[in-house]
């Protein structure tokens, strides 16, 4: 209940932040009496969409820690402790970036996840089921991609990405809906509820082919970060890591503004793999032993 109350907090702050910045940019309302303002419409598409995403990513390290618990290791406790952010140091100078914060979260399965607005201000967050299934080595590997996923600059990249799609989706959804309102619907006066309806329908349908694009970008991302972590660690040790996560046979649960971060992903077959933040296991191990 509360990650879900945190969620719905976040995005209502974020709309009413948007919404102030497109009163004091005087932006004109993009339906009126007279028609579609394309000029307005573009504005308030690019400012929902670009900074929706661009808010989101400038507070994940705080929404990450919030929604998964994950405790940043300040002063290591323990000697596993002490060697993670060790790890984790000599990883990110060997890739050229600041020293990213490391955190543990509590969860059964073995998961990791980075997070952050740039490659000198990172989140590196490693499970309590990752730390008792994987091997020293294993999760070396592990943070090599997650550092790799920072180093590549993924979580800005995603989010220009997201950005865009946002953008002409809102775009070409309110246009739709404009002309289905007036065109076959034949409201001459304002805009109806078709207008609504049609919108809300355009926004679902271009949202899912949108996120195919999202998606796709995202698999080839993990092929990367599995390059890079092997280039940190081994790529015999990359290779173990991924194999050790396919034996666990159970997809991992991050919330959706991580998913696309973690270091597994889930399961699917058919179609559904176009939606998949993260390539079959199998690919991902077969790339890495064909990499020269």
């Amino acid at each position: 209940m509360k990650r879900i109350l945190l969620f719905v907090a976040t995005n209502l702050g974020v709309v009413l932040l948007l919404s102030v910045t497109l009163r004091i940019l005087g932006v004109e309302p993009y339906l009126n009496q007279q028609g579609l303002n394309l000029t307005s419409l573009l504005i308030f598409a690019a400012v929902f969409g670009f900074g929706g995403s661009f808010i989101s990513l400038a507070i994940s390290k705080w929404m990450a820690k919030m929604s998964t618990g994950a405790q940043v290791i300040d002063q290591p406790a323990n000697a596993t402790e002490r060697w993670l952010v060790e790890t984790v140091r000599a990883q990110a100078a060997q890739a050229g970036i600041g020293m990213p914060e490391v955190a543990i979260f509590d969860s059964p399965e073995p998961n990791a996840f980075a997070t952050g607005m740039n490659r000198n201000n990172a989140l590196v967050a490693v499970s309590t089921g990752l730390l008792r299934n994987m091997d020293q080595d294993e999760v070396e590997a592990v943070l090599g991609h997650e550092v790799s996923h920072v180093a590549n600059g993924d979580m800005v990249t995603l989010a220009l990405i997201q950005g865009v799609v946002n953008t002409f989706v809102m775009f070409l959804a309110r246009i739709i809906g404009y002309l289905v309102d007036r065109v076959l619907l034949k409201n001459e006066e304002g805009h109806g509820i078709g207008f609504y309806i049609a919108t809300f329908v355009a926004e679902i349908i271009l949202g899912l082919l949108a996120s195919i694009i999202v998606m796709w970008f995202s698999r080839q991302r993990e092929f990367r970060a599995d390059a890079g972590g092997a280039a940190l660690a081994g790529r015999q040790k990359m290779i173990n890591a991924l194999e050790r996560l396919r034996q666990a046979h159970q997809p991992a649960h991050l919330p959706d503004q991580l998913a696309a971060f973690g270091i597994s992903g889930g399961l699917k077959d058919g179609l559904s793999k176009l939606f998949m933040t993260h390539p079959p296991l199998e690919e991902r191990i077969e790339a890495l032993r064909n990499a020269r």
